[in-house]
């Protein structure tokens, strides 16, 4: 069975529309399994600009990373979050014009993806995603500058790939975090707490 473009998806949500304000627990619902790549998507892309963030507002930005990746790699096929949080509502209006700016750019995306190799997108395969996220989502934590950018590309790259079906894309986010997350590890053991000044100074060498 042919996977649906998100495009389209988003397209019968809009026309679905029928109440004058819609809630979170109505967007999720819609997106049913996506809802996961999406909303990661969504708090990681910002998080993936090259853009110096302030040690403790990292962690701030990371937290929500964090809790969306655990709860993907415990398994959960539907995001779980408070329910005065699910019952906050937007109005239809505002909604319906947000989706009509985001199709021309999810259509472009969704010309440079496909669903291919789409078992790396389910079953243990997307706990496995879960758990790489998680661990990207923590380094992301790590007082350095330019931390957040290269996890938090990767858990974009995995994000996409889980909501496009696409399995490329969940590996090549998973070697870009993967190698950060390597590269932080083997400064460390064989260093100690100065491997993370030599990770630092090397940053800093490219700006």
């Amino acid at each position: 069975m042919l996977m649906r473009a998100l495009s389209d998806v988003f397209t019968d949500f809009k026309t679905a529309l029928t109440t004058p304000e819609v809630t979170i627990g109505d967007i999720l619902e819609a997106l049913h399994e996506r809802g996961f790549g999406f909303i990661l998507l969504l708090f990681a892309l910002p998080m993936a600009l090259p853009i110096p963030v302030p040690p403790g507002i990292n962690i701030l930005l990371a937290t929500p990373l964090l809790i969306l990746t655990a709860q993907q790699a415990l398994g959960r096929h539907t995001i779980w979050m408070p329910e005065r949080l699910k019952r906050k509502a937007i109005s239809r209006n505002k909604l319906c014009g947000v989706i009509d700016s985001a199709l021309p750019l999810l259509k472009r995306i969704e010309a440079l993806t496909r669903p291919r190799l789409g078992f790396i997108t389910d079953g243990l395969f997307s706990n496995l995603i879960g758990i790489l996220g998680l661990i990207m989502a923590l380094t992301v934590c790590i007082p350095l500058p330019l931390t957040n950018t290269v996890p938090s590309m990767g858990i974009a790259l995995m994000a996409l790939g889980v909501i496009m079906r696409d399995g490329l894309a969940v590996i090549a986010g998973a070697l870009i975090g993967t190698a950060w997350v390597c590269m932080l590890a083997f400064a460390v053991l064989f260093f100690g707490a100065e491997g993370l000044d030599i990770v630092k100074e090397t940053i800093k060498s490219f700006f």
